[in-house]
């Protein structure tokens, strides 16, 4: 059975633009799915990317077409200035942590119920009552939001480690456990053809 490691940050809009695109590429190769929440901004630096806010007026523009056509393409809203972005990504990295360990829902659609409350719902994802509101929508106990909070903190950490170590350096970030590594919502068709054995 293949197996996907899947980092990513709950602020990237790339990564909400992604969708449930790797849970559907997962069921249809029998694939199971590790999903590894991490800091963004710690892994551009450790591994020579720059944060959004400090790159050129160029790539910033560049940027927000971009995020804004894919928007317009996949049929998702999106504000492109969300009212809580940035926020505190790591309450949210901890539910989704905390769920996938506790079991009993459904991990992927945690991930993106956040991913959707930040960059289409207007909501702040460091909030206790939306932390709660997006677990219990995916089918998990709002009271993880409570519990676990030290063991996904260790966690959050050490996905952060991993990735850096598999040589992941933005998000989404999918790996397969041949190696294979695909960089962005735009490579999901190409980890597709690589699960079916033809790349």
């Amino acid at each position: 059975m293949p197996h996907i490691d899947y980092y990513f940050s709950t602020l990237s809009p790339f990564t909400y633009l992604a969708g449930l695109g790797l849970e559907e590429v997962a069921d249809r190769h029998g694939a199971t799915i590790t999903y590894k929440p991490l800091d963004i901004i710690a892994l551009f630096a450790r591994t020579g990317g720059t944060p959004p806010a400090e790159r050129h007026p160029a790539r910033q523009e560049y940027r927000a077409q971009e995020i804004l056509r894919l928007s317009k393409k996949h049929g998702m809203p999106m504000q492109l200035r969300p009212a809580h972005w940035p926020t505190n990504p790591a309450p949210s990295s901890y539910a989704i942590i905390a769920g996938q360990r506790a079991g009993g829902g459904d991990v992927g659609a945690l991930a993106h119920a956040f991913l959707r409350a930040c960059w289409a719902e207007e909501r702040d994802i460091a909030d206790d009552e939306v932390v709660r509101a997006c677990l219990s929508e995916a089918g998990f106990d709002p009271g993880l939001a409570d519990s676990g909070l030290l063991s996904g903190a260790e966690t959050y950490a050490a996905n952060l480690e991993e990735a850096v170590a598999q040589g992941a350096f933005g998000s989404p970030f999918y790996i397969t456990d041949g190696g294979q590594r695909f960089w962005g919502h735009d490579r999901l068709e190409d980890l597709d053809l690589h699960l079916s054995g033809k790349i």
